[in-house]
């Protein structure tokens, strides 16, 4: 039964007991003492009647005695109130008495005091006949009987008060020994009550917060004792599961702490360029011996940069077999296996580059190796192999940097070389093909076209030339000369120089500026607004349409130049800036260029502190967008004179 079912029962019967005490107590008890004081009422008053009626009586036969000796009817009138009196206190006594005997003795009475009062009084008051010895001798017989009765009835209703006194001290003896009785059963459940709760309730629960305590000061192994009531019970399983948990926790806890310090430990060996790639071994192998209470330890690692590399620890120990080496080297990454021999080896994974290796820890006991062991071994094996493939590639990025750096400078070897021994020749090329154009009075039509084609091509060779070296160069920004400049001038004075061009191609040309001021280099901002110009030009059909607007607000300045011409292909647009690319449909359709203009304007427009981007939809066209830093306009506009 449940603890708290049996206190339900128990505070239950104690309340019963407890209400069936006050009602004993106070009820039953105060009942029992009325209806005893009705009873002796009674008994008195039947008394009181009975003594009534003798004193009447004996008032009746004083009167007829006076009446006798003297004649005097005065005498007769204690006979007169008297006899009536006296039946009636015997009948009024006979109704209320419920003693069967007392009854029949005041009835008798009554009939010996009716006899006294008929046979003898009422033949004296009478006169009828003078009254003899005999009458005298009947009277007073008659009367003695009366008196006789009364005394007998007295006695008896004596007698019943005695009985009815002895009955009412019975009755509350037991009344008492019920209350004494209740009292006791009251507190019989109160200490049956207080031993349960004692028992079931109070000594688990200072066990529970003696557990409780121990737990608190470090005890983590401390359990409660199951005892006591169910409920309880459940409280203590639940106390004691939390317990172990907390305790399972704290283990896993200080192992994730243990192996997150060894981890670390070996991550910091790993780390140390400064160090002999043996030596560090060494000292990584040490760590993980002392961690896992090895007595020996083989490892084989190869390390990126150095080769393969075998430690044992201690140097003692002997040599390990090479099936065994290469059955570990063949095992599998990552998981921690426990051998035949004792030991716990792990394989260490590599990769395309660089060969694995594996750990191996051996000790003199034959115990079963622990979850957390292995689970040590294991974090240690994953930082050694991270740690690894880190350094191996840094030592990639270390041969990829020193390649990219010898290209560098063969590229710089090899434009400056290529610039150089083209510009001479070409520079002849130039001379001599402008003075035999001078004189064209000579010359026939075919060769003037040959001449004029040799001279365009040439200066597209001279600007190739001159658009190397400008990528070539060092930082422009850096050696450039900045000042405040309006770029709607800027690029009024490209709109101008290429009106030419675009009336060639019969191109439709919109040109919006608002004035922006921008600091930045005259010379390099127009030669990029050139540069996006001539390719709108250069990419947009015969009778198509190039517009461009230049303005800007407070914070930035924006030039689009806008075209309808061949458009770009979504997968040339990420490589659109980069040097020498062209889109596929551009070398489909055989125009001319060497891919570096966009380059070069994303270059200048970086240097600038701007930025450059692109919308495009093949067939339809393109737009070039170029945000600039805005600068406040300045308080004067020097006006200069060409």
């Amino acid at each position: 039964m449940r603890l708290r079912r049996r206190l339900n029962l128990g505070f239950a019967a104690l309340l019963v007991l407890f209400t069936a005490f006050l009602v004993v107590q106070f009820g039953v008890s105060a009942r029992v003492r009325d209806d005893h004081d009705v009873r002796v009422a009674r008994i008195g008053t039947v008394r009181e009647a009975n003594r009534h009626a003798l004193q009447r009586m004996t008032d009746a036969e004083t009167g007829i005695r006076g009446f006798q000796l003297t004649g005097e009817r005065l005498f007769l009138e204690p006979y007169q109130s008297g006899r009536g009196a006296a039946l009636a206190a015997l009948s009024q006594g006979a109704r209320q008495t419920s003693d069967p005997q007392t009854r029949e003795l005041l009835e008798a009475e009554w009939q010996a005091a009716s006899d006294w009062l008929a046979q003898y009084a009422e033949q004296v008051t009478a006169g009828r006949a003078p009254v003899g010895i005999e009458d005298e001798a009947l009277g007073k017989q008659l009367f003695d009987r009366v008196r006789a009765l009364n005394a007998a009835t007295d006695d008896a209703i004596n007698a019943q008060l005695r009985a009815e006194n002895t009955a009412d001290r019975r009755l509350d003896r037991l009344i008492g020994i019920v209350s004494a009785a209740l009292v006791l059963a009251v507190l019989g459940a109160g200490y049956l009550l207080v031993r349960i709760s004692r028992r079931q309730l109070l000594v688990p629960l200072a066990r529970v917060g003696d557990t409780i305590r121990l737990l608190a000061g470090g005890d983590r192994s401390a359990r409660a004792e199951a005892a006591g009531a169910a409920e309880l019970r459940t409280v203590i399983d639940a106390l004691n599961d939390l317990a172990a948990q907390t305790e399972e926790h704290l283990a896993a806890e200080q192992a994730r702490t243990a192996r997150a310090g060894l981890c670390q430990a070996v991550l910091g060996e790993l780390q140390k360029e400064d160090a002999d790639p043996a030596t560090i071994g060494n000292r990584v192998v040490a760590r993980i011996g002392d961690a896992l209470g090895a007595v020996a330890v083989h490892s084989e690692l190869y390390v990126p940069g150095t080769g393969q590399i075998r430690v044992c620890r201690p140097e003692s120990a002997a040599d390990l077999d090479p099936a065994v080496a290469a059955e570990l080297r063949a095992g599998e990454p990552g998981q921690a296996v426990a051998r035949p021999d004792g030991g716990l080896a792990i394989a260490l994974g590599g990769d395309a580059e660089y060969s694995g290796g594996f750990l191996l820890i051996c000790r003199e006991s034959a115990r079963e190796w622990k979850e957390t062991e292995r689970k040590l071994l294991t974090s240690v094996a994953r930082e050694i192999e991270r740690a690894l493939r880190q350094l191996g590639v840094r030592v990639q990025q270390d041969l990829l940097i020193s390649e990219l750096r010898m290209l560098d400078q063969r590229k710089d070897v090899f434009i400056q070389t290529v610039t150089h021994e083209l510009r001479t020749p070409l520079t002849s090329i130039l001379g001599y093909t402008e003075m035999l154009t001078d004189d064209d009075a000579e010359l026939t039509p075919m060769q003037l076209r040959s001449l004029t084609a040799i001279l365009r091509n040439a200066h597209r060779l001279q600007d190739t030339i001159g658009d190397l070296l400008l990528l070539d160069r060092p930082a422009t920004a850096a050696d450039a000369v900045t000042e405040p400049l309006d770029l709607a001038t800027v690029a009024t004075v490209v709109h101008a120089e290429l009106g030419a061009a675009a009336q060639a191609k019969e191109l439709t040309v919109s040109f919006e500026a608002e004035v922006a001021w921008v600091r930045g280099d005259r010379t390099q901002l127009q030669r990029a607004l050139r540069k996006l110009m001539e390719n709108a030009i250069k990419f947009t059909p015969a009778g198509g349409s190039v517009t461009w607007r230049c303005g800007g607000d407070e914070r930035t300045v924006t030039i689009a130049v806008t075209d309808t011409g061949i458009g770009i292909p979504p997968e040339d647009v990420p490589g659109l800036f980069t040097p020498f690319h062209r889109a596929g449909n551009a070398m489909d359709q055989a125009v001319q260029g060497p891919g570096l203009g966009l380059a070069i304007v994303r270059d200048i427009v970086r240097d600038h502190g701007g930025g450059i981007a692109v919308q495009s939809v093949v067939g339809r066209g393109s737009t070039f967008t170029v945000t600039l830093p805005a600068v406040p306009a300045p308080a004067q506009v020097p006006v200069t004179t060409g």
